[in-house]
C-alpha cells in the first residue's frame, strides 16, 4: 500500500522502503496502556501495531508500550489529552472524570452479554456519549471487551443477603462503582490498577472486583480467600486516539488505522472470552480460593438491592441514557 502525507503544499508520495525513513518521517503512534502483555488487550495492542506496520510498509509505526512502563493508571488520560501519546486503552470507568454519563455503562446488571454493550454503545445513546468525548479532543477507535466483573474478599462467601459491612472493596472509580457496595452496606474506595495487588497485601482494602482473567493475571486470587461469581458489572476498555493527531492524518491513513481496528477488536473480542473461560477454570483447579456461584434468582435479587443507583443515576444524568439499555428496549 502506498500512503500519502498532506503537507501544506501537495501530496507527497513516499518510497515504498518505509523502513529507511528516520522517525520524523514515518507516522509514529505511541500505545500507551496498563496490564500485562499477555493479557487480551496486550496481545491486542501488540497485534494492531503489527498489523499496522505490515499494512503500510513501515510507514507507520504503532509502539506499545505495556504494563504501566510509560504511563500508570490514572496518568495516561492527561498524557493523550496533552498529545505525550496518540493512543491509550482505559477502561471505560476511567473515563467518567471526563464524561460522567459514561457512568451509565458501569450500571450493575445493565447488560446480559458484550453484544449488549457494543449495542448500546452503537446506540444513539452511545453516540451522544462518543461526542461528548470528541468535544474534550478524544476519538472512539473501538471497544474492547475484558468481561464480566466477579467480587473477591478475604472474609467470607458472599451471596446476596451476606453481611458486606466489614469489607472495603477496590474500585475503579467513585461514583456508580462505590455506590453499588455502599448499598450493600460495605465501603469502597479508587485505587489505579497497578496498586490492586499492594493495597490487597497491605489490607488497605480486603475486598475488590474483577473479570476471571485479571484475578489470575494480576495474581489477586493469592490474597484473596472467597469468589463470587455475580457477572454484575462488565469491563471494557475504550480505545482512543488523541483528536488532534486524528485530525491531522489523511483519510487513507483513517481508513487503515480503522479497517485494522476493528478486524483486531473482533479477534480480541474471542481471546477475552476464553482467557475468562480458562481462567476460570485454573480458579476451580487450583483449589486456592473458595468459589460461589450466584443462581439467576439470586443474581435477580441483587439486581433489585441495586435499584436506587438507578434512581440516582437518573436524577444526576438523566433517565433518557437509561432507556436506551438493551433491557429496556425489548
Amino acid at each position: 500500500m502506498t500512503l500519502f502525507l498532506m503537507t501544506s503544499c501537495s501530496l507527497t508520495s513516499y518510497p515504498v522502503d518505509h523502513e529507511q525513513l528516520s522517525e520524523e518521517e514515518r507516522i509514529v503512534i505511541r500505545f500507551s496502556h496498563v496490564v500485562g502483555e499477555n493479557t487480551p488487550k496486550g496481545l491486542a495492542s501488540r497485534k494492531f501495531a503489527e498489523e499496522i506496520y505490515e499494512k503500510t510498509d513501515g510507514f507507520m509505526e504503532v509502539q506499545v508500550f505495556a504494563n504501566s512502563n510509560l504511563y500508570k493508571d490514572g496518568e495516561e488520560i492527561e498524557a493523550l489529552m496533552s498529545g505525550s501519546v496518540q493512543i491509550i486503552a482505559p477502561a471505560t470507568a476511567k473515563m467518567t472524570s471526563i464524561v460522567p454519563e459514561l457512568q451509565v455503562l458501569d450500571l450493575p446488571y445493565a447488560f446480559q452479554d458484550v453484544n449488549e454493550v457494543q449495542q448500546y454503545i452503537d446506540s444513539p445513546a452511545g453516540k451522544v456519549l462518543q461526542r461528548k468525548l470528541e468535544d474534550e479532543g478524544l476519538y472512539l477507535l473501538a471497544f474492547w471487551p475484558n468481561g464480566f466483573k466477579q467480587m473477591t474478599n478475604s472474609k467470607n462467601i458472599l451471596k446476596v443477603n451476606s453481611d458486606f459491612e466489614d469489607l472495603n472493596f477496590r474500585v475503579m472509580a467513585k461514583g456508580v462503582l462505590s455506590s453499588q457496595y455502599e448499598i450493600l452496606g460495605a465501603s469502597a474506595q479508587a485505587e489505579t490498577f497497578d496498586r490492586v495487588y499492594s493495597e490487597l497485601e497491605a489490607e488497605n482494602v480486603n475486598a475488590q472486583e474483577n473479570t476471571f482473567s485479571n484475578i489470575v493475571n494480576k495474581n489477586i486470587y493469592e490474597l484473596q480467600e472467597y469468589l463470587t461469581v455475580s457477572d454484575h458489572g462488565f469491563l471494557g476498555y475504550f480505545i482512543l486516539i488523541n483528536g488532534v493527531f486524528w485530525n491531522g492524518l489523511t483519510d487513507e491513513m483513517k481508513m487503515v488505522i480503522l479497517e485494522t481496528m476493528e478486524e483486531v477488536s473482533e479477534w480480541e473480542t474471542e481471546i477475552a472470552e476464553k482467557s475468562n473461560e480458562e481462567s476460570y477454570e485454573k480458579l476451580e483447579e487450583c483449589n486456592c480460593i473458595e468459589i460461589y456461584e450466584l443462581s439467576d434468582e439470586e443474581k435477580s435479587q441483587l439486581e433489585k438491592r441495586f435499584s436506587p443507583i438507578y434512581d440516582d443515576f437518573s436524577q444526576k444524568f438523566g433517565a433518557h441514557y437509561i432507556d436506551y439499555l438493551p433491557k429496556n428496549k425489548k
